[in-house]
């Protein structure tokens, strides 16, 4: 198979979906990789580390995506990238369809497969290609938040650990996941009184047990979330519908009953944001504010820290590309149910059945397709 790496086209991202080791295991196993010049150079690997791994390099992202046959991508394909797509390529990235309605429309007309990283599924339920983006993400909220508490960037002026005798900051986790664990972990080590909400009873007792001491659990629903809001500094938001939309837990009359220069920090924009005043922003402009309240909600956050999330996201996707590579997409899905479950948009139809809910369009059973 032809494996094509195009340069990440969307602002300030710096990821690299394929390292030198990968060109070099899909070269011993058969497969030929062609790389857009540059592609590596955001995250520290050069051209030549490619060449020498036995990559070809062209100058041209038209060329990478007209000769692949499997295009490997850290975000989505933005509009400028569209036309590009071919009938029955498979496209394998993060795609967040629920969240952009002009993306799933541009994938079901191009004809290609779009195996999502974010809907790849381990029987337990856990997301094991969006684990390691969730890790870095999560730490980095709590660590972007603290920067803009600071009175001159429009925060309440609060420091996260505060000092003898003066209380530190409160952070609000909304969500016991992989990525609001993260955010608590960072929170609670910066010394901000943390607390962590979130829905699943079970979920609480455990991080009740191995968190730190600065870090308490509450039940997640309206009234407490409320209760808290007057109360806190920054709200962190981490919560996610596995390849849905993401609900929105702080509504617009939310904002009034906190305090000015309260942060907010959307780690959901790229599901559609739990907020419901987030808009998607970015490293150059990445915050606003709505109400005397600021907003942070960077849609591709680990880019900001390329080196360390490029190892940890090529760390977990390369098995699965040689999967589809060795065998053919259909086949590897048949053989990995884990893999089935990265399957969103094929042949035009969509197969995953969150994102058809998002746009109220027609889902087909994902066996119809695989199996045709």
């Amino acid at each position: 198979m032809i494996i094509g790496v195009p340069k990440e086209v969307k602002k300030h991202e710096n990821r690299v979906s394929l390292l030198p080791g990968g060109v070099l295991q899909f070269k011993r196993q058969g497969h030929k990789v062609i790389i857009e010049k540059g592609a590596g150079s955001g995250s520290g690997f050069s051209d030549e580390s490619y060449l020498e791994a036995g990559a070809e390099i062209t100058d041209h992202a038209d060329e990478v995506w007209s000769k692949a046959e499997m295009i490997i991508k850290v975000k989505e394909p933005i509009r400028a990238e569209y036309s590009r797509i071919k009938k029955g390529q498979v496209i394998f990235t993060y795609f967040h369809f629920a969240a952009d309605e002009q993306l799933t429309k541009a994938i079901i007309d191009s004809g290609s497969v779009a195996i999502a990283y974010e809907t790849v599924e381990k029987a337990d339920r856990s997301l094991p290609l969006l684990i390691p983006m969730s890790e870095v993400a999560g730490k980095m909220a709590a660590q972007e938040g603290a920067k803009y508490l600071e009175k001159p960037l429009g925060g309440r002026g609060v420091l996260m650990g505060g000092i003898p005798g003066v209380p530190p900051a409160k952070v609000l986790v909304l969500g016991g996941g992989i990525v609001g664990v993260n955010a608590a972990k960072v929170a609670s080590g910066m010394g901000a009184d943390t607390i962590i909400m979130d829905v699943n009873v079970p979920r609480l007792r455990y991080l009740d047990d191995v968190m730190e001491k600065n870090v308490r659990t509450r039940f997640s629903n309206d009234a407490n979330i409320r209760k808290l809001l007057p109360t806190v500094d920054m709200i962190i938001g981490a919560v996610l519908n596995p390849g849905a939309k993401a609900p929105h837990l702080i509504t617009r009359d939310m904002l009034k009953e906190m305090r000015p220069g309260t942060v907010l920090v959307d780690v959901s924009i790229d599901q559609g944001g739990c907020f419901e005043t987030s808009r998607p922003t970015t490293h150059d402009e990445p915050v606003y504010v709505i109400d005397d309240i600021v907003h942070y909600c960077v849609a591709n956050m680990p880019g900001a820290v390329p080196y360390t999330s490029t190892l940890g996201l090529t760390n977990v996707t390369l098995p699965y590309a040689l999967q589809i590579a060795n065998k053919g997409w259909k086949d590897a899905l048949l053989e990995d149910a884990e893999l089935m479950k990265g399957l969103n948009i094929a042949d035009g139809k969509i197969v995953y059945k969150g994102v058809a809910e998002a746009f109220n369009l027609n889902h087909t059973d994902v066996q119809d397709v695989v199996r045709t």
